[in-house]
């Protein structure tokens, strides 16, 4: 499946912005939400190829979004990918063991996400 539809999920309006101008200029169709329960109800509405996805998010955490949409059985073919600060190893293995298709640490590397999208695609 080509991804070309992308969720961000990040409660910062620099890192939406940033990730939004990036991968908008790499050709992706590009939708935003600021916490995990606004992405839970775009992603049931309108379900996108990919969600990069926060860890540290206002109300519900990432990881447990993460969880929840890798559970449903209407979500859960949905690859995330966690974008978040939280860059220890344990936040790595935890996420991954919540679902997340991948991992990448903030300050995001352009070259590096885009290379993880390309290989879920």
């Amino acid at each position: 499946m080509a991804i070309k539809n992308i969720l961000i999920v990040d409660d910062s309006p620099t890192d939406r912005k940033f990730l939004s101008d990036l991968l908008s200029r790499n050709g992706f169709k590009v939708a935003t939400a600021e916490s995990a329960e606004d992405a839970m109800a775009k992603v049931k509405q309108s379900p996108p190829d990919l969600v990069l996805m926060d860890v540290v998010l206002p109300g519900q955490n990432g990881f447990q979004a993460t969880r929840a949409l890798s559970r449903d059985e209407n979500t859960k073919n949905i690859p995330i990918i966690l974008c978040t600060s939280k860059n220890q190893e344990t936040d790595r293995v935890w996420g991954l063991r919540q679902g997340a298709r991948d991992f990448i640490a903030k300050p995001i590397n352009q070259a590096e996400l885009l290379a993880k999208i390309s290989a879920l695609g």
